[in-house]
């Protein structure tokens, strides 16, 4: 790992922000931490599938374990992620992004999850948090959404709550600005379709400038930042604080809606909609996800990066779903950003 006696003496501003010296191995436990306590409960909810673990070490520095569920009650594929990787070599996903890093060994460590249930009316969920180092570069990052297959509006407006609660216990401005940065992320343009009902991403987040650090200057989560304007610096431990509240609301955002749904009937028709719709989830990770080109750019386990992909998946030349029916809704009105706190149907 790098220390921070190995980080170059940077203006006084910006020392005033740089991590404490343990702050690689806090994050690092954190993250572990925050990986069992997500199994745990989901091995308890499901109440028949067990998490296997795979540890893995990378050659270039670093390493992780994996941990899959698969052919549960509930889930049919559920994978929660570990990892730590060090190096001399920035990857080229960063140093497009931040030229600064520069000539800086990085230290990146994360927990990341993917939830692929059986039933097509318990929606499939993402969660990543992670943490980077370069040399005087430093941020947090990640975010988690909800991409359901069948539409139900208090789901969605349970999960924002519960997100928004986290968020607004840092910063009144967080949600507002996060909320739409996710709905701009997780978009397919080659679809002209959100991957689901959004939830939180935020990047880059080292306490300096403003709140939203994204590619679209033109988007809405950009146009309300610049509202905002620059809020007062965060220090690494209040961005560190808020990770932590982000990761740990997960599981009362989410667990409730699949208690809610997964006892509902379904059929063939329902179960080939959700196996089509997984091709969605696909085609996003493999084109546009930035932790996975990051993973396959610093030599990860290509089984741990490639662990989101749905086990069961379809394709259909030229589908358009029924007028009026519960898939056409789902194209029309959750595939597109909402206000889900002030939900109200269309009249």
């Amino acid at each position: 790992m790098l220390t921070n006696s190995q980080i170059p003496t940077v203006e006084a501003e910006s020392s005033k922000s740089l991590p404490a010296t343990d702050a690689q191995a806090r994050v690092s436990q954190f993250m572990k931490q925050l990986q069992d306590e997500i199994t745990d409960a989901l091995a308890e909810v499901d109440g028949v599938g067990k998490f296997h673990e795979d540890s893995w070490e990378r050659p270039e520095g670093g390493g992780g374990r994996s941990r899959v569920l698969r052919d549960g009650a509930i889930f049919e594929q559920a994978g929660v992620n570990f990892s730590e990787v060090w190096g001399s070599h920035l990857p080229a996903s960063i140093l497009a992004q931040r030229p600064e890093a520069a000539g800086h060994g990085f230290y990146a460590t994360g927990t990341s999850m993917v939830l692929h249930p059986h039933n097509p009316y318990v929606p499939t969920v993402h969660l990543n948090y992670r943490y980077f180092e370069a040399g005087p570069v430093w941020w947090f990052g990640g975010g988690l959404d909800l991409t359901p297959y069948y539409p139900f509006a208090e789901d969605a407006a349970h999960l924002h709550k519960t997100l928004k609660q986290a968020c607004d216990k840092h910063h009144p401005e967080y949600y507002s600005v996060f909320k739409p940065w996710c709905d701009e992320y997780f978009y397919l343009k080659h679809r002209d379709e959100t991957r689901g009902v959004g939830g939180l991403f935020f990047d880059y987040q080292d306490g300096q400038g403003a709140l939203y650090r994204g590619p679209n200057p033109n988007g809405e989560a950009a146009i309300y930042s610049n509202q905002v304007g620059t809020p007062a610096t965060r220090n690494w431990e209040d961005l560190f604080a808020f990770v932590q509240d982000c990761g740990r609301a997960f599981l009362p955002a989410y667990v409730p809606i699949v208690e809610r749904r997964n006892g509902i009937e379904y059929g063939d028709r329902q179960r080939n909609f959700q196996l089509y719709r997984r091709g969605r989830y696909v085609e996003f990770n493999l084109v546009y996800d930035r932790g996975t080109i990051f993973g396959l750019q610093t030599n990860g386990r290509t089984e741990s990066i490639l662990m989101s992909l749905p086990p069961l998946v379809r394709w259909e030349y030229g589908y358009k779903p029924e007028p009026n029916s519960p898939e056409a809704e789902l194209y029309e009105t959750f595939l597109k950003p909402q206000d889900w706190l002030n939900w109200t149907p269309p009249q």
